[in-house]
């Protein structure tokens, strides 16, 4: 029988700490402001393309849209982004930031910075890491749609 490697040789275990270190982190710096993490992450997106759609933001941030409209809920609530009918397709929800969303969003674009320079970290070691991930994350995703390809096929085979 093969021996279980260590939490600390695994990398699923050590993305799962480090997402939650970083987690943590993030909350220090966010409490100021009054956001999550999710919604710190919606106010980058629309600080970086105000006027996003709804599904293009879900899909930019691995959420699905059941998960993204509570949220931005509360983040309208907030005053800090309002949502509007698309003039192109009523069924299209596009988001918008408001003046105080604005200043927010301008704010959180701040903070990666204030991190890198906190933790001492090299930008191009971030880009590595970072293009290591998407690496990584695009590699699991292509293998969950070929299993779910599968199971498909194999469900209309019976």
């Amino acid at each position: 029988m093969a021996k279980s490697p260590e939490p600390d040789a695994m990398l699923c275990f050590n993305l799962y700490a480090a997402s939650h270190a970083f987690t943590r982190y993030y909350k220090r710096m966010l409490a100021p402001l009054g956001l999550t993490y999710p919604q710190y992450l919606v106010m980058l997106r629309l600080h970086e393309q105000d006027g996003l759609h709804v599904g293009s933001l879900a899909r930019d941030l691995c959420l699905e849209t059941n998960t993204l409209s509570p949220l931005l809920k509360r983040i309208e609530a907030l005053g800090l982004v309002r949502r509007a009918r698309s003039a192109e397709d009523e069924r299209r929800v596009d988001l918008f930031l408001t003046d105080k969303g604005r200043g927010v969003a301008a704010r959180c674009a701040e903070i990666p910075w204030k991190i890198v320079a906190e933790l001492g970290l090299e930008l191009p070691v971030v880009a590595e890491y970072s293009q290591m991930l998407v690496d990584l994350r695009t590699r699991l995703a292509e293998q969950d749609q070929s299993l779910k390809k599968a199971q498909k096929e194999g469900g209309q085979a019976s």
